[in-house]
């Protein structure tokens, strides 16, 4: 048989079912593998723009200086104890004098600043490192409080504030008009 008649025959052959089966994938690959490999790729483009920026300047540092306090988003809990909102904030390392919480009748705002001194003399230098950290916080409230009546603790590293809930003030009455 020549080449061009076997093509010939290729083409107009009927492929059996159980063929026709065979090309199909046997498991479904689920959308959250494709974002994960984007992820993965996202974080590998990131690695190496870090490098590509630190490297020249600082030989052998692939992450940026960090001091004694590095910034980190302050993680805060919400949780509705009926007649109260409790928020539990993390700020370890920050002492209570430097955190300010602020209330108002819709939310609440967490501010803190903290800062590191660090001064070594050795024969012939004198080394000395500063560091600064801070954050602002923002909860809404999804019912009005009582600003006033907030208390709150500050026990290993978590702020806890307890703020009441404003206790809901009767709505307009009903007045039943009789129809004439």
């Amino acid at each position: 048989m020549s080449r061009e008649s076997k093509k010939a025959s290729e083409k107009t052959a009927i492929v059996p079912a159980k063929a026709r089966r065979a090309i199909v994938p046997k498991r479904h690959v689920p959308a959250t593998h494709v974002l994960a490999t984007f992820d993965d790729l996202l974080d590998e483009f990131n690695r190496r723009f870090r490098e590509s920026i630190w490297a020249p300047w600082e030989p052998g540092v692939i992450e940026p200086y960090t001091v004694a306090f590095p910034f980190r988003e302050a993680f805060a809990d919400l949780e509705d104890a009926r007649d109260k909102f409790v928020v539990r904030v993390e700020v370890p390392g920050i002492p209570k004098n430097k955190i300010d919480v602020s209330i108002t009748k819709n939310d609440m705002e967490i501010s803190a600043e903290a800062g590191t001194e660090r001064e070594e003399q050795k024969k012939g230098y004198v080394f000395r490192e500063r560091g600064h950290s801070s954050f602002y916080k923002r909860i809404v409230f999804p019912e009005e409080v009582v600003p006033e009546k907030a208390e709150s603790t500050m026990k290993d590293g978590v702020l806890e504030v307890d703020v009441p809930k404003k206790t809901p003030t009767s709505g307009p009455k009903k007045h039943k008009v009789t129809v004439k």
